[in-house]
């Protein structure tokens, strides 16, 4: 699918205004996270890893609470409020899954979390935000208008702006993930994480590269909102007029400083995948793992099958986040999309 880039692409500042996170970073947030958040299961489906040539495993976030890694973020970045912060509250802007860990977070820690969506936004996440508590506003036509409408909310009120990628504790503590799978599965030889804003996978990418530097990281993106591999690509930031993907964790149209800095620093390669793939990859989670992934969980399966010649006798972790799907779009798979 053919996105035309907009002029504002524009090269890195020399120096960002965000620290990198370093490993000690991420043992620090899984203390913070540890009394809220058992380790996720890395299963190994054998059938499924013969299939596809290689030792696979499943990393599944999509079992958190919020059905994503994204809630490790957001409880550590809040754990860090100071009293002021928490008395005046946390703003942010999600397409649902980030804006799920800021509402889990701020219930957590007695927080009032107000989130942006863009219209049309995922009503199960648009729900599960209300449910635990926070304030959800609709407002602009995708997620980089949410996010301009969400930091302006919050400049008004004095509240703080939690973005979903340009924040190192954030970042931090969805690093928390890889962690996990690092000490699971020391003998790893790649690592394939979806990208959407890029928290996930540029945390993979600083544990996995710190503990075992030989460990290949492979990010993977919608074909239709290829931001974040364009600017991987380009080594400067890249704007989209538009994107279109039915995977909304992966509908990113503009990318993110922070995030950027370390995918082009760490990671190793960025593929594409079609909205069919990743369709194609959630059928075969559930009829032959049985677990439920949405789009975004779903990718990191769909690039393991486009790579599996490549990746043929390796043992291969992939993160399976998130799993908010919809009972009539799983359905709607399940009646026409085939599993591998």
């Amino acid at each position: 699918m053919a996105v035309q880039v907009t002029t504002r692409a524009t090269a890195m500042p020399e120096r960002s205004a965000w620290a990198i996170p370093a490993l000690a970073d991420v043992y620090a947030a899984r203390r913070v996270i540890a009394p809220h958040l058992a380790p996720t299961p890395l299963l190994r489906p054998e059938s499924l890893g013969a299939t596809l040539g290689f030792d696979l495993h499943l990393k599944c976030e999509n079992l958190q609470p919020v059905g994503a890694f994204k809630v490790r973020g957001g409880l550590n970045r809040l754990s860090q409020l100071d009293a002021g912060e928490r008395e005046r509250g946390v703003v942010a802007a999600s397409t649902g899954n980030h804006g799920q860990s800021i509402a889990y977070a701020g219930r957590t820690f007695g927080v009032a979390a107000t989130v942006f969506v863009p219209h049309g936004a995922n009503p199960t996440k648009v729900a599960a935000m209300e449910r635990m508590g926070a304030e959800v506003i609709h407002d602009g036509h995708d997620f980089a208008a949410a996010c301009d409408a969400a930091e302006e909310y919050a400049a008004e009120r004095g509240a703080t702006f939690i973005h979903s990628s340009n924040e190192p504790l954030l970042i931090a503590g969805v690093a928390t993930s890889t962690l996990e799978v690092m000490e699971s599965l020391p003998a790893v030889d790649t690592l394939i994480v979806p990208v959407g804003g890029g928290s996930g996978l540029s945390g993979a990418a600083i544990v996995a590269k710190a503990i075992s530097p030989g460990v290949r990281v492979i990010g993977v993106q919608a074909e239709g909102a290829p931001a974040v591999y364009d600017s991987w690509r380009r080594r400067e930031l890249v704007a989209h007029d538009r994107m279109e993907t039915f995977a909304e964790g992966l509908a990113t149209r503009v990318a993110s400083e922070l995030t950027s800095r370390i995918i082009w620093d760490f990671v190793d390669d960025i593929v594409l995948v079609s909205d069919e793939a990743m369709r194609r990859a959630i059928a075969t989670l559930v009829t032959r793992v049985g677990l439920v992934a949405e789009g975004a969980g779903a990718a990191g399966l769909a690039a393991a099958y486009q790579m599996r010649h490549e990746l043929a006798g390796q043992t291969v972790a992939v993160t399976v986040s998130g799993g908010n799907l919809g009972p009539g779009l799983l359905a709607e798979i399940l009646a026409g999309d085939a599993p591998w």
